[in-house]
């Protein structure tokens, strides 16, 4: 091959090329952001409009219908499902993956600039579902300060600090009270002085302003003319005039109470216990997790000690942060990869015995680094799942390498030729063979463009990672392993300098003559230099590679006392078993059949889920109130549950939201009195296993405390916003959802494995509803729409205009006194004509009652839906999806309902026909590199029997481990269809060339099985122990990135025996076959049968 040719020719080239490589991919790896996941792209859009007031049903019928009719011929929205809540409407556009969500966004906006919705209805706003849209960290803010204090301190001090950082997109603050003015009428004396409420709106608008007057010319000065009107304090407010009677002007303090006090409280937090003020901080699209949080962290410092409005006694305590299980995930990945690389090395000392391990060794380090150059001109992140693709293929790495220099080395045991043609033949020998592997191992990873939802998302930067690495480690073991096999073999000189005497040009006496040999002296000079150096460069590599050699022979010596009792003995047994399998062929291939059969039955036990959850050592409990319990009962409630797990040692921090579920798992929180979540952290080190007993104990504990409905439990969400378990119920009749999802939800709650089952469909939601009676409207003059217009007034208030302090504005409520509206009667003597002589109370004009209507409506495809929503816990997902389609199919519904299981169930159903297409994609693209390399059809089909056989492997391994197939698992097994593949190549690439050579079918099997099988040996070890860190699974991250590695080692090892004992067989089988079918029909002459499959 001339690559190799030019390599050994060239060593100064090639050194200078792995610098460079290295080089740059060390100046990458300080460039590239760092995140906890791939950029996902979820193809998920939420029209969310807020309308004052609304209840769900005129939510549903003014803006949640309209919306959906509007947007669901976007292109590209595959279901459009919408949530109506007391004054919310959310409607949730789901996309085909693939979609390019900026042209949707675009689409979906002009769709709803069209829309005619309900003047009062604030402006529809567009929100995109992104796990990275998240806070990268919250901040709890509390102290002896009070909480109209400490949300002023987040407000005007540290959100102004934070917001100025780089990576910085946003600082929200909530909790704690914001200010507001109110101003509360009395009633009574408006209705006497026939006052209006909209008149002092309006007239405190009008006292509030500052307005620019023009300019004005004195002599020689110009004066800017400003009137400066605005209220400078809370008295001055009281202090207008906002009328006249009989001449006698009417003062605001007359007839209203003018006061400071803060908005109406929706939501509360809580840390410890203490009350406090949340900070979420949002990172920038794109910019580094990792190093936005640190500087975050690191500002936080210089804001508490000096900053001035920061008082003491104020405590900013980090209640999430996303950064620290980020670079924990990482540093485990690294240090898998790192004790992978040292195993992988191990076993190639126990093998070849040499400095030869450490040359090899050199593959790892410099494939890794220059990887990190691909990654980052690839706009690839160091993230669990690139890094898990680099720890992955950290022992395959070496394969190459190791057959290259076997080769080598085996040509120069032979001692007839030495030197550089030693290198050169023993690495062209098996160069095709170790490109042609190479291929077999990247192109599985084409088909990822195929592979729709979560698992192409993830796919993507595990697949670049290990492809750019194998191509990397390829190219390495094609030129650096043959240049140094070859130079430290070699004779040292220079090879560009001739010592022998020069002779003096003719013209060397002339002026240019003597410059010519100047410039020739000079250049010889420089290279003697650089000879010199990259000698002396090779020596100290040389003898730091001896001295190393040495210190691990020393080390390593009872070890390899050991191995080499165990190798023998497998070198000699094998040779009498393959000779006794190619006597025994249909016995064999029977027993391999009925292995296969046998753990293809085992499948359906294993249980099958959507993508392995992911311990973070949090945890969160939604807690659901009966509807219309205020927001002070929540708040006790979750103090309670508060107070009991705080009494658990294992946890560190608990953190809990009154009146909303935060963003955990989406962007469609929902904000109301009756719910609340707790935020559990735990003490560092309490991960899987011990936090779901700690979650387990917990229910218990809380199941106790009066109000809840079936807390929910969860981890942070990481690769699906949707719950692990949705049955979906459709149909009109609200009464008739309640009742059939309710049943279904009991029905559920039987089923071993589900925890947390709860129907969407809650109790009533409190309605006053107001009847008005048009004909008494219309006898005393009244306009129904001024009527409702002053209600609201009256009872939800209106912003009149704002007081300024210092950059903030602080609203002023018109509205009535707590008395006129607190209450029902209250309401009933509301007056409904202010401007008229004889006050008209409410209820002369309209019926006021207290009626139960719905807490929210979902709707799915513009169809009524109920959820019944469930989580999982000690079982597949796969398996409890039967047990409830069992119970769906015993249910009996009425005309026009609808049942069916949505979820994680509906995404896994898409991943999987996507993975399983995937795989058997790349398996055909595998045999087409294979056909090409041989030149034959029969050829690569024998080598194919390796893959389904090491499926055995493959379910064995997972069955021992007590994994489920996942979309983790799948990715395995496309992995694995390239790798499994290489040992066989390399086999059958050597049978051939044996019977090229002249040899007979069965010498020339018998004698290449012997021959490959010590680095057959080899690289399956190194493969196997460089995944076997990942594989045990420590550390964060563990529960993605063992599945794959226990995938791949299974399937290695049962590849490895069926290369070994069963490639050969049907090796032997199909060319016998072959070879009677020719001797029947005939072949050309002097055409080897290996040949004339592809000519017949």
């Amino acid at each position: 091959m001339k690559i190799i040719s030019f390599a050994i020719g060239r060593p100064v080239t090639i050194v200078m090329l792995m610098v460079a490589m290295v080089l740059f991919g060390s100046i990458a790896f300080q460039r590239l952001p760092i995140n906890l996941l791939p950029d996902i792209t979820y193809p998920t859009l939420t029209v969310r409009t807020e309308f004052v007031g609304a209840a769900p049903n005129e939510i549903e019928n003014l803006i949640s219908e309209p919306v959906e009719e509007a947007v669901g011929v976007v292109s590209g929205v595959v279901r459009v499902s919408s949530i109506s809540r007391p004054e919310r409407s959310d409607v949730i556009l789901e996309f085909e993956w693939g979609t390019n969500m900026d042209f949707a966004g675009l689409d979906v906006r002009e769709k709803i600039d069209l829309l005619n919705l309900p003047q009062t209805a604030e402006k529809p706003i567009l929100l995109r579902f992104d796990p990275s849209l998240d806070p990268i960290l919250r901040i709890a803010l509390s102290g002896d300060e009070s909480l109209t204090a400490l949300r002023i301190m987040a407000e005007e001090e540290i959100k102004r600090e934070l917001e100025s950082l780089e990576g910085v997109a946003a600082v929200k603050i909530s909790g704690g009270l914001e200010e507001e003015i109110h101003v509360e009428l009395n009633e009574s004396k408006l209705a006497s002085l026939s006052i209006p409420i909209t008149q002092v709106a309006n007239r405190l608008q009008q006292e509030n302003v500052n307005l620019t007057g023009g300019t004005i010319k004195d002599g020689e000065s110009e004066y800017l003319v400003r009137i400066l009107n605005e209220f400078q304090n809370v008295s001055e407010i009281g202090e207008i005039i906002i009328g006249q009677v009989n001449n006698i002007p009417i003062i605001l303090s007359d007839v209203a109470q003018v006061s400071k006090s803060h908005k109406e409280r929706k939501i509360s937090t809580r840390i410890n216990g203490k009350e406090s003020i949340e900070i979420a901080i949002y990172k920038e699209a794109g910019s580094n997790t990792v190093s936005v949080a640190k500087g975050v962290k690191d500002r936080l410092e210089t804001v508490e000690t000096n900053v001035s409005g920061i008082a003491t006694g104020v405590d900013m305590e980090i209640v999430f942060d996303q950064s620290t299980f980020i670079e924990q995930s990482v540093d485990e990945v690294l240090m898998t990869a790192l004790y992978g690389g040292i195993l992988a090395l191990l076993v190639l000392f126990l093998f070849l015995r040499n400095s030869s391990t450490l040359i090899i060794g050199l593959s790892i380090p410099i494939s890794v680094v220059t990887t990190f150059f691909f990654l980052y001109a690839f706009d690839v992140s160091l993230n669990i799942m690139s890094l898990g693709g680099l720890a992955l293929g950290i022992g395959m790495l070496v394969d190459n390498s190791i057959v290259v220099l076997e080769s080598i080395d085996r040509y120069r045991r032979r001692g007839d030729i030495s030197g550089d043609e030693v290198a050169y033949r023993g690495a062209s020998e098996v160069g095709q063979a170790v490109i042609a592997a190479t291929l077999t191992t990247v192109c599985v990873f084409v088909p990822i463009v195929f592979v729709e939802g979560i698992a192409g998302q993830l796919f993507r930067d595990l697949a670049l990672a290990v492809t750019f690495s194998l191509v990397v480690a390829t190219l390495v073991a094609v030129t650096l392993i043959p240049m140094v096999s070859s130079f430290m073999g070699r004779e040292q000189k220079n090879p560009y300098v001739d010592n022998s005497a020069e002779a003096l040009p003719a013209d060397a006496t002339t002026i240019w003559g003597k410059v010519r040999i100047l410039i020739r002296t000079v250049w010889n000079a420089v290279i003697r230099l650089l000879s010199f150096i990259v000698l002396a460069i090779f020596s100290i590599i040389k003898y730091l590679v001896i001295g190393v050699w040495m210190v691990l022979r020393t080390i390593l010596t009872p070890l390899s006392f050991l191995f080499d009792l165990i190798l023998p003995v497998i070198q000699k047994s094998y040779t009498p078993l393959l000779g006794w399998t190619l006597t025994h062929r249909a016995a064999v291939l029977l027993f391999a059949i009925v292995m296969l059969s046998g753990s293809l039955s085992i499948v359906p036990s294993l249980g099958i889920e959507l993508i392995p959850e992911m311990s973070q050592g949090e945890f969160f409990v939604n807690v659901k109130l009966p509807v219309g319990t205020p927001l002070p009962v929540t708040e006790n409630t979750l103090n309670r549950m508060s107070e009991i797990t705080q009494g658990y040692p294992e946890v560190n921090t608990v953190y809990v939201l009154a009146g909303t579920m935060g963003q955990s798992g989406g962007n469609a929180g929902e904000e109301r009195e009756n719910i609340g979540q707790l935020h559990g952290r735990l003490n560092p080190g309490i991960r899987g296993e011990p936090e779901e007993q700690i979650m387990n104990r917990l229910r218990i504990d809380f199941e106790g405390i009066p109000g809840i409905e079936a807390p929910k439990f969860a981890r942070p969400a990481l690769f699906s916003f949707k719950d692990p378990v949705e049955v979906e119920v459709s149909g009109y009749n609200l009464t008739r959802l309640t009742e059939i999802s309710e049943d279904l939800a009991l029905e559920m709650s039987a089923v071993p494995g589900l925890t947390d089952v709860k129907a969407s469909m809650e109790g009533g939601n409190p309605e006053v509803q107001i009847l008005f009676d048009r004909r008494k409207l219309a006898t005393l003059g009244l306009n129904l729409g001024t009527v409702t217009q002053i209600l609201q007034n009256k009872i939800q208030g209106n912003i009149a205009t704002a007081l300024t302090r210092r950059d903030r504005k602080i609203d002023i409520r018109v509205w009535a006194e707590d008395e006129m509206r607190l209450s029902l009667d209250a309401i009933r003597r509301l007056v409904v004509n202010p401007e008229g002589t004889v006050p008209i109370p409410l209820s002369a004009v309209a019926e006021v009652q207290v009626a139960m209507g719905p807490s929210e409506i979902r709707r799915v495809n513009q169809q009524r839906v109920a959820l019944v929503s469930a989580g999982l816990s000690g079982r597949a997902l796969g398996d409890v999806t039967i047990d409830i389609q069992q119970i769906l199919d015993g249910i009996s519904l009425p005309l026009d309902f609808i049942v069916g299981i949505k979820g994680q169930n509906e995404e896994m159903n898409v991943a999987f026909q996507s993975m399983l297409f995937a795989i058997l994609l790349s398996i055909f693209l595998v045999y087409l590199v294979m056909a090409s390399q041989f030149e034959s059809l029969l050829h690569p089909f024998v080598i194919m029997f390796t893959f389904p056989f090491a499926m055995i492997g493959v379910i064995l391994t997972l069955l021992l481990t007590g994994q489920t197939i996942s979309v983790i698992v799948l990715i395995g097994v496309i992995m694995l269809a390239g790798i499994v593949v290489n040992n066989a190549i390399v086999l059958v690439d050597f049978i051939n060339q044996l019977r090229r050579s002249g040899k007979g079918l069965h010498e020339a099997i018998m004698e290449a099985g012997q021959t490959r099988l010590r680095p057959i040996l080899m690289t399956t070890s190194t493969t196997v122990l460089g995944l076997l860190p990942m594989a045990i699974g420590f550390g964060e991250g563990a529960e993605i990135r063992a599945p794959m590695a226990i995938t791949v080692i299974g399937g290695l090892i049962a590849g490895t025996v069926v290369t070994l004992v069963l490639v050969p067989l049907i090796y032997l089988t199909l060319e016998s076959f072959m070879a009677k079918v020719f001797s029947i029909f005939g072949s050309p002459a002097g055409t080897p049968a290996s040949q004339e499959v592809v000519e017949a």
